[in-house]
C-alpha cells in the first residue's frame, strides 16, 4: 500500500482543499484581528478608528494568506488575486454595486417609503467603511475564491454557482429577522451574481468591488438595514417604512424583491457574457467524454 499517494490523494481532493482553505484562512484573519485589536488598545485612538484599522489589516492578512496557501497548495500563480486588471474590476464592482443599491432604494423611494431625516458629517462614514472593507473581502476569498473556485474544477461552473449561492444564503438565514424569503433573495443577490461576476472577470477583485458597493452604499450612504443588522452610523439617516415585498422589512432593502430581480438580470448578463467568451467550465465527466470521444475519432481516423 503506497501510503504517499494516498495522503496525496486525500490533500488533493475537492472537500479538503477547501476545509484547508477555510480553516488557515479564518485561522489568520481571527489571529490577526485579535493581536491588532490587543495592541490598538494600548494607543489613545477612538473605538471606530481601532475598529476600522482592526479589519483593514485582518483583511490584507486573509488576502496574503489565501495567496501564500494555494500558490504553494496547488503548486500555481494565483490569477485571481493578480494587479493585472485590479483597477478596471474594482472599477466596475463599485460602479454595478452602486448602481444596484440605489436602484433598490429609489423602488423603496417611489412607493413613498424612504425619507432622510437627517444629513450627518461625513466621518459617520467610518463604521459602514471598515464593515464593507472586511465583509467584500473575507467573504469573497471564503465563498468565491475558496469554496466555488475549488467547486467548480471537478462540478462546473453552473453546480458550484447553485451549491455555493444555496451555502451562502443559508448562512446568512441565521442573521437577525431574516425569513427564508430574505435567504433566497441573497443567494442569488450575492450568491449567484457575485459568483458570476468572478466567472466573468476569473478575478476576485470584481465580486469584491460589488460586494464593498453595494454593503457600503447601503449601510453608510443611504443609512439602510443591511443582512438584519441596522447601521451604527450614516451619512444620511433615514427612515424606511412600507411592505416587506419591497423594503425588505426589519432585514433590509436586501429582503426586498426588487434588489433580489436588478441583481439576478446582471447575474445573466454576466453568465451570457461569459458562455460567449467560453469561460464557462463544463463538469469534469462531461470533459473527460469529450477527450475520450477526441481519442476515439483519432484512432479511427488512423
Amino acid at each position: 500500500m503506497n501510503f504517499k499517494n494516498i495522503g496525496n490523494k486525500i490533500l488533493q481532493n475537492t472537500f479538503t482543499k477547501i476545509i484547508v482553505g477555510m480553516v488557515v484562512v479564518l485561522g489568520f484573519y481571527g489571529l490577526s484581528q485579535y493581536l491588532v485589536n490587543v495592541l490598538l488598545n494600548f494607543t489613545t485612538l477612538s473605538s471606530e478608528n481601532i475598529k476600522l484599522i482592526t479589519g483593514v489589516v485582518s483583511s490584507i492578512v486573509a488576502l496574503f494568506t489565501y495567496i501564500t496557501l494555494y500558490r504553494y497548495y496547488e503548486k500555481r500563480e494565483i490569477t485571481e488575486l493578480s494587479y493585472k486588471n485590479f483597477l478596471s474590476n474594482i472599477l466596475l464592482g463599485l460602479l454595478i454595486g452602486i448602481i444596484l443599491q440605489s436602484l433598490t432604494i429609489f423602488v423603496i423611494y417611489l412607493n413613498g417609503g424612504y425619507e432622510i431625516v437627517s444629513i450627518n458629517p461625513i466621518l459617520n462614514l467610518i463604521p459602514a467603511l471598515t464593515m464593507a472593507f472586511s465583509s467584500s473581502i473575507i467573504e469573497e476569498i471564503l465563498f468565491r475564491g475558496i469554496i466555488f473556485r475549488i467547486t467548480e474544477e471537478k462540478l462546473g461552473s453552473y453546480i458550484a454557482l447553485l451549491i455555493s449561492a444555496v451555502i451562502f444564503g443559508g448562512l446568512h438565514y441565521a442573521n437577525p429577522n431574516s425569513t427564508v424569503v430574505a435567504a433566497l433573495g441573497l443567494a442569488i443577490q450575492a450568491g449567484v451574481l457575485l459568483g458570476a461576476s468572478y466567472i466573468y472577470a476569473r478575478s476576485l477583485w470584481l465580486p469584491i468591488g460589488i460586494h464593498f458597493a453595494w454593503n457600503f452604499t447601503q449601510s453608510g450612504i443611504y443609512g439602510a438595514t443591511v443582512s438584519g443588522y441596522s447601521a451604527e452610523k450614516s451619512w444620511i439617516s433615514s427612515e424606511i417604512t412600507g411592505s416587506t415585498w419591497y423594503t425588505g422589512g426589519e432585514f433590509g432593502p436586501e429582503g426586498s424583491v426588487q434588489a433580489t430581480i436588478f441583481c439576478f438580470i446582471v447575474a445573466l448578463m454576466f453568465l451570457y457574457l461569459s458562455r460567449k467568451d467560453n469561460k464557462i467550465i463544463e463538469p469534469i465527466w462531461k470533459r473527460k467524454n469529450k477527450i475520450n470521444n477526441s481519442y476515439e475519432i483519432q484512432n479511427q481516423n488512423t
